[in-house]
């Protein structure tokens, strides 16, 4: 029998949606000092945090995203718990998304894909394209991960680059020069929630590639417009990412049990929205 975490991460993502009937990514973007008092005098207390999070919140995703930023800040106990959050995760059988945007040349670029997918052993993980093909090329030809290619982000400052062009904008041309590569069927594209009425597009354009679509909650993304246009034509390979509002939802005892019940009305938002969509 094939593990899930042996599939294609579109197959595993796909099995996951599935099973859980879900969209919703819940993004564990640790802050120490926001987490309950109790945990900073365990263990480990980012690991043990994030595990009940998932306990709580794994039945109502079709994936996690762990923001490396909100680790490394941490130093190497930051990543060691990371990398067990990661370790927890997949044997839950739900897919870790490692989102590092990485983005370099020629061996320094394989050997950030070897750090995410063969240290950290994530499914997928974001990348930066404004370095050319080949600096994300040593990602893609992990052929069982999945490599999310930022497109247009959630961020005020992408009017700086992302939509400006002569003939056409940079996250047109980055959606469809990403669209050519994907010859291991194993590219998607990260196009924040802040963007609704670019999200119907760069779909039509992505067809059946996965998108990743961060942006919902604390940076004010379009929950309706995400899930009605984010998804391809069954409904699926959608990935909307909620971090803050989830996760934080609840500061005392009951942390976990309000941000399962956050996780639940979001989830059941983003259903709504793509079965009348």
């Amino acid at each position: 029998m094939v593990k899930l975490t042996d599939m294609k991460f579109v197959d595993y993502l796909d099995s996951t949606t599935k099973k859980n009937d879900s969209l919703l990514c819940v993004g564990l973007d640790i802050d120490l000092s926001r987490i309950p008092h109790t945990f900073l005098n365990k263990e480990d207390p980012i690991f043990n945090f994030n595990k009940e999070i998932i306990l709580a919140t794994k039945e109502l995703v079709c994936a996690y995203k762990l923001n490396i930023a909100f680790y490394e800040m941490y130093g190497i106990y930051g990543l060691e718990a990371l990398k067990r959050t990661i370790e927890y995760i997949q044997e839950e059988e739900i897919p870790a998304i490692l989102d590092a945007k990485r983005g370099d040349i020629g061996n320094s670029s394989l050997a950030y894909a070897k750090a995410v997918f063969e240290v950290y052993k994530a499914d997928a993980t974001t990348v930066n394209p404004y370095l050319g093909y080949d600096s994300i090329e040593p990602f893609i030809e992990f052929r069982n991960k999945g490599v999310f290619v930022l497109c247009l982000t959630s961020n005020p400052g992408r009017y700086d680059f992302q939509t400006r062009g002569e003939k056409e904008p940079l996250y047109k041309v980055v959606a469809k020069r990403v669209k050519e590569l994907n010859k291991n069927k194993n590219l998607g594209l990260v196009v924040g929630a802040t963007n609704p009425e670019e999200i119907k597009g760069i779909r039509a354009m992505a067809e059946d590639m996965p998108i990743l679509i961060p942006g919902i909650g604390a940076q004010g993304g379009n929950l309706e417009a995400a899930a009605k246009y984010g998804p391809t034509k069954n409904g699926t390979r959608a990935i909307i990412s909620v971090s803050r509002s989830i996760i934080y939802a609840g500061k005392g005892e009951d942390f976990a049990g309000q941000a399962k019940a956050e996780a639940r009305k979001l989830k059941d938002m983003i259903n709504q929205y793509r079965r009348t969509g």
